[in-house]
């Protein structure tokens, strides 16, 4: 019962994050979501698909929960409880230091900042990496194969959104100050020099 809480705590402040940020910006006139807005081809597709894995994973997370499927030891679901909450504590850092120039999704519309500052001296895509942590550690105390599944299709959508969407957007819009901050933040955690 104690993950189970731990759980649902770590969900609501990860996806409440995540929704208070796009109300906050709906006030001031900023559309947040902008998952396959504006684009075509491969980008739109990814994206889409990216958007409906995201829709379906804490669907299954929160049945997990619901059914406390246990497949591991008490002591590996502690860890995972550990990763998810450094997830979450990631993802939160990462959209308050984007301030407003966050979105979900790339938007070819709105000027936004080249956020390089903070958490993001030393993680190129550190949202991502929060929800990452936060999908792995709820695998660690929830394990299923549904959610193995759902957790790993929607990791792999998330790299491609990054790879052949956003790195491509960042270089045509930020030109060589992006191809040097890349050279200098892995993609996902550490610095090259």
């Amino acid at each position: 019962m104690a993950f189970q809480i731990m759980a649902v705590f770590i969900l609501a402040a990860f996806y409440g994050c995540y929704f208070t940020k796009m109300i906050s910006q709906r006030h001031k006139g900023i559309q947040t979501d902008q998952i396959g807005k504006g684009k075509a081809g491969m980008a739109k597709h990814i994206e889409l698909t990216m958007k409906i894995a995201t829709c379906i994973v804490p669907m299954v997370e929160v049945v997990s929960i619901v059914r406390n499927t246990a497949f591991f030891s008490v002591p590996v679901k502690g860890i995972g409880a550990g990763i998810a909450a450094i997830g979450v504590a990631v993802f939160i850092i990462s959209v308050i230091t984007m301030q407003d120039s966050w979105r979900a999704g790339v938007s070819r519309t709105d000027k936004t900042e080249f956020v390089t500052r903070g958490i993001y001296q030393i993680s190129r895509n550190p949202a991502f990496l929060g929800f990452d942590l936060v999908y792995i550690g709820m695998l660690f105390m929830f394990f299923n194969w549904l959610l193995l599944f759902v957790s790993v299709w929607t990791m792999v959508m998330f790299h491609l959104q990054i790879r052949f969407v956003e790195e491509v957007f960042l270089l045509e819009t930020f030109g060589e100050a992006y191809l040097n901050y890349k050279d200098k933040v892995c993609r996902y955690l550490g610095r090259r020099r």
